[in-house]
């Protein structure tokens, strides 16, 4: 009789496990019921690339969702979908303005299509073309250069080619993907000759805008050896290096750009800005372009990721740190391909400002100079610290 708590307690236990059992998911589908009602009241507003299209959504308890039909190119088809809980599709992926026939159903709770609701929509002209109408494709030290304005800032890819025997053999240069308002990109890396250089918009959905053809003669320039560069430490440059054996001044051209801090040149927190350096090439230099390389995690347009700088240049530089003998030469804003916030990057960036470095061009071919001030305008963020992985010069060396 001693066994007999234990055994009813068992049971009990059992029994109450059994009772708490969730049974699987039961839908009762009647597949026998008939396609629901249409939608109705429809109301059309077109987009840039597409159109909304508003309804009222039928009284039918066998509704799921609403789905469109229709063709953004010939035999290439796109659906939308709104549940039953909405009254709107979006329309997008139309790569024109032409007219678009747009086939809507009503869909039931097991699959069944009511009969179409046909509507007509002409889009808005897409971003592919209205981005193409703003591109310029021009000559550029050692290529071309595009600049390009994307005020929808739409997701698309510009692509450049080259003619590479001057008889209709196109290969491609460079692709570039941006959805930022604004920017432009070079494609770099050859001679003085010559050629057929063209691109087109591309979008997502494998839209294509015209081509724009040019004949192009790249400008002449050469790598400027960093072998003959040193720091020249004026009286006034303002910058604090925040440890010289760490972040050491000959950072700025060592060749190491993409190993963490290890590669970096860094002032001292909460150091002045603007803040400026001198660099001494060892010999007059005519330049062309340069690439300024960020830091790739915590300085990647963030803390002191440079964002606006100028140059200056001179042959016979103010001993007591003044301006006097200097010259303008250019005055640069950094450029974020995701055009995101702060604190928020993609590969695109990584690539863009890391990896290959940003470029900046001097418009107007400066005269010949042997010392540089770099003097940071304004960092990305507010601690005052100045984080460069690398610099690199292009131009003519004037004998």
């Amino acid at each position: 009789m001693k066994k007999l708590p234990h055994i009813m307690a068992v049971i009990l236990l059992t029994t109450a496990w059994s009772g708490c059992k969730k049974d699987g998911r039961i839908d009762h589908l009647d597949a026998g019921a008939a396609a629901p009602a249409q939608i109705s009241g429809v109301n059309i507003s077109e987009t840039p690339g597409g159109a909304v299209v508003t309804y009222k959504i039928p009284r039918d308890p066998n509704l799921s969702y609403v789905k469109a039909v229709y063709e953004i190119r010939p035999d290439v088809f796109r659906e939308a979908k709104a549940s039953y809980y909405t009254d709107t599709l979006k329309l997008v992926g139309f790569g024109d303005t032409l007219h678009h026939e747009v086939r809507i159903y009503s869909v039931g709770k097991n699959e069944k299509e009511s009969e179409p609701i046909q509507i007509d929509v002409q889009p808005i002209a897409p971003p592919v073309r209205t981005v193409f109408n703003t591109v310029k494709l021009t000559a550029t030290f050692g290529g071309v250069n595009v600049k390009f304005k994307n005020p929808s800032q739409a997701d698309l890819s510009i692509v450049v080619i080259m003619d590479t025997t001057g008889l209709g053999t196109w290969a491609p240069v460079t692709t570039f993907y941006t959805a930022a308002p604004e920017g432009g990109f070079s494609a770099r890396g050859y001679d003085t000759t010559q050629r057929k250089f063209a691109l087109f918009v591309r979008d997502r959905w494998g839209n294509r805008s015209d081509t724009l053809t040019e004949l192009l003669t790249p400008l002449y320039e050469q790598f400027i050896d960093p072998g003959s560069f040193k720091g020249l430490f004026l009286d006034g440059d303002t910058y604090q290096v925040i440890e010289p054996n760490v972040f050491a001044f000959e950072k700025l051209w060592d060749g190491i750009y993409f190993a963490g801090y290890a590669g970096c040149f860094a002032s001292a927190a909460n150091s002045v800005i603007p803040q400026w350096f001198t660099i001494d090439f060892g010999k007059k230099v005519q330049l062309s372009r340069m690439k300024e390389f960020q830091q790739q995690s915590d300085h990647l347009y963030n803390a002191g990721a440079v964002k606006s700088f100028e140059i200056w240049g001179s042959n016979d530089p103010d001993q007591d740190g003044g301006w006097t003998h200097w010259e303008l030469l250019g005055k640069f804003q950094s450029f974020k391909p995701s055009g995101l916030p702060r604190g928020q990057a993609t590969a695109e960036d990584l690539n863009y400002a890391a990896v290959n470095g940003e470029d900046f061009d001097f418009d107007n071919s400066p005269p010949p100079v042997r010392y540089i001030r770099f003097k940071t305008l304004e960092t990305y963020s507010t601690n005052n610290i100045v984080v460069i992985a690398e610099l690199k010069f292009w131009g003519k060396v004037v004998k």
